[in-house]
């Protein structure tokens, strides 16, 4: 079920990069904020490391994951977040 290692970060006004707390990730994946089942298939593993199921579509992942973080102001205004694939 859990195909990809995702690491998610935090980058800062610097562009320093700080993996996502794992509580911050768990919060994302343990909520059906989205009312899209496809994010049934993530799984938080570590600060900065998220295992996904191979139908979970990527840029829609960062989307609604930054969209969450940045309600929840686990990123503030000048922060991105970066998503990439082990």
């Amino acid at each position: 079920m859990f195909l990809h290692t995702l690491t998610i970060e935090r980058i800062d006004e610097q562009g320093i990069a700080h993996p996502c707390p794992i509580r911050h990730l768990d919060s994302f994946s343990m909520r059906n904020f989205t009312n899209d089942a496809i994010f049934d298939d993530t799984l938080p593993i570590a600060d900065g490391l998220l295992e996904v199921g191979n139908r979970v579509p990527l840029e829609k992942l960062a989307e609604k994951m930054e969209d969450w973080f940045r309600r929840k102001s686990y990123l503030a205004a000048n922060e991105k977040l970066r998503i990439s694939k082990h």
